[in-house]
């Protein structure tokens, strides 16, 4: 009987230790929010690219492009920031812990590369000329994140 009560607790302490190891595994989130990042920025620098004249303006590019952004800015951000998934905590993350401290304004940006990324959609097939103004816009909503929220590259 011992035995059996020693093996039980010897069983559920290791399944406890799992759970809570599980719990500290961020790798998904972090891919996650990473490739969206990723995401954003192969269709920035089309856009850019664009209305900087350093590759020929494609309307259908151009409106592809923009729909992704707007379509990465409508993805839930909640999940893919668990507390404990910063810089401080986990390796091959640049986001800062002041996010968890201050997440309604970490939020509040976010729906500001929202709004940002409905401009540009809407200027998209506009024309060239249309992209420039709202690159900068878009461009202030990134940088007033990564600003606050993000931590420089070593």
């Amino acid at each position: 009987m011992k035995k059996n009560l020693a093996f039980a607790i010897a069983f559920t302490a290791l399944g406890c230790g799992t759970a809570a190891m599980a719990q500290d595994d961020f790798s998904a989130q972090l891919k996650a929010r990473q490739g969206q990042f990723r995401i954003m920025a192969i269709n920035l620098g089309i856009l850019g690219g664009m209305a900087q004249g350093k590759m020929d303006y494609d309307a259908d590019a151009a409106q592809a492009a923009a729909d992704t952004l707007v379509a990465v800015s409508m993805i839930q951000q909640g999940p893919m920031w668990p507390t404990g998934s910063d810089n401080m905590a986990i390796d091959g993350t640049r986001a800062q812990p002041n996010i968890w401290d201050a997440n309604d304004d970490f939020l509040s940006k976010w729906g500001d590369f929202g709004t940002a990324a409905k401009a540009i959609q809407a200027a998209a097939a506009g024309g060239v000329e249309g992209l420039g103004p709202v690159m900068g816009q878009i461009g202030g909503t990134c940088k007033a994140c990564h600003d606050t929220y993000r931590a420089p590259a070593n």
